[in-house]
């Protein structure tokens, strides 16, 4: 149970930190929120809960794939906040970024990669 608080904290800490440093910073923020820290942080929590190295690889494996689809979100997002609005910004990338992970999905199933 300690251990599952100490989860909580360090991954809950890493946001706030981060999007306290974006909110002083736009620049560094957007660089520590780019990097894979949250990844890097879950593939230790899986190592110290003696996960296989097969669910390690995995999960680095099928992050790399999972992380393509949201890129674009990333670009759209700034142009309709700026036109639109936050929420309906929000809201667009959401549905943009899940139309995307359907589409990305179909064209690697024909490349013979299932991710679901």
């Amino acid at each position: 149970m300690v251990y599952l608080i100490i989860k909580y904290l360090v991954t809950a800490a890493l946001v706030v930190i981060i999007s306290e440093i974006a909110r002083r910073n736009d620049r560094m923020g957007g660089l520590i929120a780019s990097l894979p820290l949250v990844t890097i942080l879950t593939l230790f929590w899986l190592k110290f809960e003696n996960a296989g190295e097969d669910k390690i690889s995995n999960h680095a494996y099928y992050t790399f794939w999972f992380v393509i689809p949201t890129l674009p979100m990333f670009l759209v997002f700034p142009k309709l906040n700026a036109t639109y609005g936050f929420w309906v910004a929000m809201l667009c990338s959401i549905v943009f970024t899940t139309v995307l992970f359907y589409l990305y999905q179909l064209v690697l199933i024909r490349l013979g990669i299932r991710l679901f």
